[in-house]
């Protein structure tokens, strides 16, 4: 069988390597559903809450006849893998069922082909699945729903007949874990270009949080259905569902009233010989009421995990409610909605997914940045009915892990600003407008209804300082002043947190001293260059701003806490090799109210969990994102390199296999890759920071990316290279990079390797844009538009040729730097649409 010339491809999986393969299909907020390696659906996340493992009993089934020959019936899948062993033998669902022999998966996100084939039966198979993805527009991205196309080649000089039927059980009221369904009735309805079944419940409470309606419907005309399967023991089901379909025709007549919530609909086609035909499904769905982080909990029991999945009232103030369940009314809804507009938004995210695979970066970056993008359609990401967004750090198998938005895992991250400016947008006015009280203490865990944002009250040093950063970074590509002046005054209150009596920098020298709660779950005590690079770059980020908003007080203040503490820095934590930590209680004794999240020293005094003089994988993460950010250097730059030389000397491991890990374990036996901390002068604590033996990839994202910004192309490279090849298909999901838990936030660090390669900034504030002088084309995307830029060398000088793909563009200025810098300034501004291109020779 042969892939779809028109949908890239960056992986090909073979047959060795599909077992972990498991590819979210869904919208934006909305849940997903995955195609699994061999075509099989499996992890039905559709009802609020992670389902890791939970496959719906969903199944897609072929029927072929060539002629009088006998007709040919297999589950649409590659065959299964070991391990075989279970109480009844094999544990997958539908085991018995004949499958086909010959499968490969190839990939690029959101785009999935399953290559079927097997001498047995007459037509080879091509499942091509996927959802929309148009960055800059969340709303087309937020469809709640699949797409599967069978295409089915005719092998033989005669005609097939063929029947494509997909099975779904109606599951509403149960999520996986929580819940039971209870009165669950399947119709078949017609509309306009499309048929299918359509699941609702009559006995589900209307509003639990599995309450809602599910729909698998086809565009194709020929169509015969069951709308329950019978409901007899000893596996009748199946065996008389098989029966049924041996004639290529589904007969409802048999549905029994309380059978089987079990129903299937089957499409039919004559395929020519030697010819082709495609059949269009899509299954989707509607549960519009999300519960709150931890419902059922006060904000003195809620924790960091997870749901209870217990039902609300009408009055219920745990409900929180889903933003997509209010462009749609009902799963059906969603369906006709998708098939109106699906040539169209195939077209468009083909263009973009075109684009950026058809572009010279190296393979490797381009599939850690696309595969990354799944987690926005996971249970990690959802959108209240309000329309804001939010995130977990990652999923545990039935339940969000470590709630909030977490301000230091979401630092990392650089893929929704640049692709989903809007959403990154809402994250600031939730952190700043909710979350950040008159003091100025950000809570680094915003609790939900929103109207309970600050109810944590606990302040994350570099969760707080890194939004501040982001603040930044999201004017600068939005150009919206409304924005930035509304939040400003909290931002200027975030900085003067750090100042008080008993805060981070109290004594006002521009360096942190005091108690510092962050991203590894601890409290640091004293200064160390993690929390550095997050408070310069913070200040960095403020100066400019105030400077803007002509609050030049404000702004000369963080600029002499910058220098000062910049200076500071180089000097007294840099030991000629790498930065370390000097341990110290705070000088005071005091630590101000909300800075201690309880998981910090026992003894201020003698405090553990501390680095000390170890090597820290991202101790100039501070940096990295002031890179993205184009803030400069805010410690000296030989001191950068030196730095970011000797944690590729000390932290990257070739091997594992004599590696000691205390804690949990992303990555082992001949793996290669970061570790979190390595003390090379010795003098480890006794109890050091926890994660110290672990590799985990957002933060070897952020690290290698710095290495590309700092030139080091061969050393980042291999870092990504690295992690990529741990998530193989065979031994994980390339879909899903874990930390703490399942599709984790901090590994979307991976879409700023794009950034730091092509050099490219995007400033709507001063309508600039930068690349870097490197030859080629290459994506760009700022949050509101996206396209390509060509850059060849044309007799001495540079050929640019700057396309817009989608959304408009603001230019007054293009830089091309290299060896040195070139632009190209333009009399007024150029306003550029989709489908317009800018040629200039620099």
């Amino acid at each position: 069988m042969m892939e779809n010339p028109k949908w890239p491809v960056l992986n090909t999986y073979d047959q060795d390597h599909l077992t972990r393969i498991a590819m979210p299909l869904g919208g934006i907020g909305t849940g997903s559903v995955s195609l699994g390696g061999r075509g099989d659906l499996r992890d039905w996340e559709i009802m609020n809450r992670p389902a890791k493992g939970y496959n719906g009993q969903s199944l897609f089934t072929l029927y072929a006849k060539t002629g009088e020959e006998e007709a040919v019936t297999r589950a649409l899948e590659g065959i299964l893998e070991p391990p075989y062993e279970g109480q009844s033998g094999v544990r997958t669902p539908y085991h018995g069922l004949p499958r086909f022999r010959h499968c490969q998966f190839l990939a690029a996100y959101p785009f999935a082909q399953v290559l079927l084939s097997d001498p047995a039966v007459p037509v080879d198979v091509r499942l091509e699945a996927f959802n929309p993805l148009v960055p800059a527009n969340a709303d087309d991205s937020g469809f709640p729903g699949a797409v599967l196309r069978f295409v089915l080649t005719n092998k033989t000089d005669q005609p097939v007949s063929a029947t494509v039927c997909g099975t779904m059980t109606n599951f509403i009221g149960f999520d996986g874990t929580n819940g039971a369904s209870r009165g669950n009735v399947n119709e078949f309805c017609r509309d306009t270009g499309l048929q299918g079944l359509y699941l609702r419940s009559t006995g589900v409470a209307p509003q639990a949080e599995q309450y809602g309606t599910m729909a698998l419907v086809t565009t194709a005309d020929r169509v015969s259905y069951k709308r329950a399967w019978p409901g007899e023991s000893w596996n009748g089901g199946i065996l008389h569902f098989w029966d049924d379909l041996q004639d290529g025709k589904l007969d409802d007549s048999d549905a029994e009233e309380g059978g089987s919530p079990i129903g299937s609909l089957g499409a039919e086609v004559e395929i020519a010989p030697n010819g082709q035909q495609e059949l269009t499904f899509a299954i989707c769905w509607h549960f519009p009421n999300r519960q709150t982080w931890t419902p059922g909990t006060t904000s003195e029991t809620q924790g960091d995990c997870c749901s209870t999945g217990c039902c609300a009232s009408e009055s219920d103030p745990d409900r929180v409610g889903n933003y997509y369940a209010t462009q749609f009314s009902d799963a059906w809804d969603v369906a006709r909605k998708l098939i109106d507009r699906l040539e169209e938004l195939e077209d468009t995210t083909l263009s973009f997914v075109s684009a950026f695979c058809g572009s010279d970066l190296p393979d490797v970056v381009k599939e850690a940045a696309l595969s990354n993008l799944s987690t926005l359609r996971t249970q990690t990401c959802f959108r209240t009915e309000d329309g804001l967004f939010y995130g977990w750090e990652g999923c545990n198998d039935n339940s969000g892990c470590c709630l909030g938005s977490c301000t230091h895992v979401w630092n990392y991250e650089q893929a929704t600003a640049f692709l989903f400016g809007g959403l990154s947008r809402m994250l600031r006015q939730v952190e700043f407008l909710h979350a950040t009280n008159d003091q100025g203490l950000m809570s680094f865990r915003v609790f939900l209804p929103i109207k309970r944002a600050l109810e944590q009250a606990k302040a994350a040093a570099d969760g707080q300082m890194g939004c501040v950063m982001k603040l930044y970074r999201d004017w600068q590509l939005s150009g919206d002043d409304a924005f930035l002046t509304a939040l400003w005054p909290k931002a200027k209150k975030t900085l003067e947190f750090c100042w008080i009596e008993g805060g981070w920098d109290a004594d006002q020298d521009g360096v942190m001293e005091g108690c510092q709660h962050n991203t590894l779950d601890v409290e640091y005590y004293g200064p160390n260059p993690l929390m550095q690079g997050w408070y310069l770059g913070a200040l960095r980020a403020a100066e400019e701003m105030a400077n803007y908003l002509e609050d030049q007080e404000f702004a000369q203040r963080c600029r002499n806490l910058f220098e000062t503490g910049k200076k500071w820095t180089d000097a007294n934590l840099f030991n000629g090799e790498y930065y370390e930590q000097i341990v110290q209680p705070p000088r005071s004794r005091k630590i101000a109210d909300g800075l201690a999240a309880g998981m910090g020293a026992k003894d201020q005094d003698a405090p553990d969990y501390q680095v000390g003089s170890g090597c820290l994988v991202d101790q100039l993460v501070g940096q990295f994102m002031a890179h993205v950010c184009d803030l400069g250097y805010l410690l000296d730059e030989s001191n950068v390199r030196r730095t970011l030389d000797s944690i590729m000397t000390y932290n990257f491991q070739s091997d594992l296999f004599a590696h000691f890990n205390h804690m949990r374990t992303f990555a082992l036996n001949d793996e290669s890759g970061l570790l979190m901390c390595t003390f090379p002068r010795g003098n480890r604590p006794r109890t050091p920071v926890p994660y110290f033996n672990e590799l985990m990839t957002g933060f070897e994202y952020s690290t290698a990316v710095h290495m590309l910004y700092e030139g080091m192309e061969s050393e980042g490279l291999a870092c990504i290279t690295a992690i990529r090849d741990r998530y193989d298909g065979r031994k994980r999901n390339p879909f899903n990079e874990a930390e703490c838990g399942n599709h984790y936030a901090r590994a979307m660090a991976s879409w700023a390797a794009v950034l730091a390669l092509t050099g490219f900034r995007y400033s709507a504030v001063t309508k600039t844009m930068h690349f870097a002088e490197r030859q080629g084309t290459f994506p760009w995307s700022n949050g509101s538009a996206w396209g390509t830029c060509s850059i060849q060398d044309h007799d001495g000088q540079s050929e640019v040729m700057l396309d817009v793909l989608y959304g408009g563009l603001d230019l007054d200025c293009f830089v091309l730097k290299g060896k040195t810098s070139r632009e190209s300034k333009f009399d007024s501004t150029a306003r550029l649409s989709a489908g317009e291109t800018l040629h200039m020779l620099l």
